[in-house]
């Protein structure tokens, strides 16, 4: 067993791992390294949580965690990159149960202290967290039921919001926004009745005002996550990943685990930056993302003129073969067809010709913030010629040969042509002020949003149809 003195200085060096970690994701270069320090720090945690003073019950601990561990390594294998929003998703879950359990089982375990003092019994008997609350004053017991109001209250809102952002992103829930009769009035109810509860029970009530303040947030994380646009989803998620870690930073303070409280915020202050950031590139407020999903037309959407232009595999080998200039962006629809190695191949071989190329990334391709950065790392392509939209979104009008590669929304001309546009606002990258636009599509269907895109009709550019893996493949040979 080790002393209290261990499991402190052991939640200092966890906790700056995991600040180095955080620092280090900013990076693509430093990125592994970064997930390495991320590693240590957990197992230095888990290790020293598990062997701390008061600890016992190693007989279910232990095989619970290896199972566990056993679960996670078997989904981690698994898990295509084109389901990792999904997985991040349910992984929010998880927290958010856990919380909503930990919150219960403090309650319980206050109670139980509570009779064993108003009996008379002596405290000696008690291990782990209740010896821990039975040293505590009445008003540092009250400041507890409020922590666990909010914890119980933010995970349970987190788990099921969480599962049905899995179920949209995995194609399992419909994407378009659905809500019962009565939508954000019965979302704002349950919140009232729910602040009603917990006055109840912060004033002595039974656990079961705990209870049912857990069923209405499991509602209103349901309601709530179900009433958002799949489009809409990216935020969601990273909005999701904020509350995990503000849920596990209340559970922190219940516990009195200062290394809980510091990644619980470290996890709920970056996920809360993340989702401002991605409203930011989408033009969305995120009061609006959360209250009324995705767009919000005030009219009937601008008609398109027009038929979209096949090509084929030689046509664009012919363009690329001429051109100097190439911008490639990619989306979700490469991941899909997991085209990212095929695309790095065709990559070498224009810069092999002499050609200028880059990559022009929008902060939401994929579903996920950097899910395109990570697939191009993947694939081996080199990271100065990945550039943020930002960067690089001046320069199509300079640009012999603009190719999009599975994505839709992103590249939408509507987003500043249409003010009728669901996307209306939202920045895009201007692929269409290039000389010449291949679209590497499957079909003619809409994207995720189900939004159609004026782009697919414009003079200036061609439909390769097929998949695009089979497509860019058959077009890497052509490249002289």
């Amino acid at each position: 067993m080790l002393s209290q003195g261990f499991v402190s200085a052991a939640a200092i060096a966890a906790s700056v791992l995991f600040i180095l970690s955080l620092g280090g994701l900013s990076n693509q270069e430093k990125a592994k390294r970064a997930v390495w320090y991320g590693i240590a720090g957990m197992a230095i945690a888990v290790f020293f949580t598990a062997f701390g003073p008061g600890i016992g019950g190693y007989w279910w601990m232990v095989p619970m965690m290896i199972v566990g561990a056993a679960i996670g390594v078997y989904v981690a294998k698994k898990v295509d990159m084109t389901e990792m929003p999904q997985l991040v998703a349910a992984l929010h879950s998880f927290v958010g149960l856990a919380a909503v359990f930990v919150g219960f089982n403090a309650d319980l375990e206050r109670r139980r202290v509570l009779a064993s003092q108003l009996a008379g019994q002596s405290a000696e008997g008690f291990s782990a967290f209740a010896a821990l609350l039975a040293e505590k004053t009445p008003a540092e017991l009250t400041f507890l039921q409020v922590e666990v109001v909010l914890g119980v209250f933010i995970g349970a809102v987190t788990f099921t919001g969480s599962v049905v952002a899995f179920g949209k992103l995995a194609g399992k829930i419909g994407g378009k926004p659905r809500q019962l009769p009565g939508g954000h009035l019965l979302n704002a109810g349950a919140a009232a009745l729910s602040l009603l509860l917990a006055i109840i029970y912060l004033n002595g009530a039974g656990f079961w005002a705990l209870l049912l303040l857990a069923l209405l947030a499991f509602f209103i994380g349901w309601h709530l996550i179900m009433g958002i646009g799949g489009a809409d989803m990216p935020v969601v998620v990273s909005m999701l990943n904020s509350y995990s870690g503000w849920a596990a930073a209340a559970i922190g303070f219940t516990l009195s685990n200062d290394l809980l409280i510091v990644t619980g915020a470290l996890v709920g202050s970056s996920g809360a930056i993340l989702s401002y950031i991605m409203c930011k590139a989408m033009n969305r407020n995120f009061i609006n993302v959360i209250l009324g999903g995705f767009g919000g037309t005030t009219g009937p959407a601008a008609e398109i003129e027009g038929e979209q232009l096949a090509i084929d595999t030689g046509g664009v080998a012919s363009a690329l073969n001429d051109a100097d200039s190439v911008i490639i962006v990619p989306g979700y629809g490469m991941a899909v067809a997991q085209a990212q190695n095929a695309v790095s191949e065709l990559v070498r071989k224009l810069r092999a010709a002499g050609k200028e190329v880059r990559f022009g990334i929008h902060p939401v391709a994929g579903r996920l913030p950097g899910h395109m950065n990570v697939l191009l790392a993947e694939a081996r392509v080199p990271y100065d010629i990945v550039l943020e939209m930002d960067e690089i979104n001046d320069d199509f009008s300079d640009t012999d040969v603009a190719i999009v590669i599975g994505s839709n929304d992103i590249v939408n001309p509507a987003a500043q042509e249409d003010p009728n546009s669901p996307i209306a606002g939202m920045p895009v990258l201007k692929v269409w002020e290039a000389k010449q636009v291949f679209v590497c599509k499957r079909g003619q269907g809409t994207g995720y949003s189900g939004i159609e895109n004026p782009l697919f009709f414009k003079d200036n550019t061609r439909m390769l149809y097929g998949d695009a893996r089979s497509s860019i493949d058959a077009l890497v040979p052509m490249i002289e």
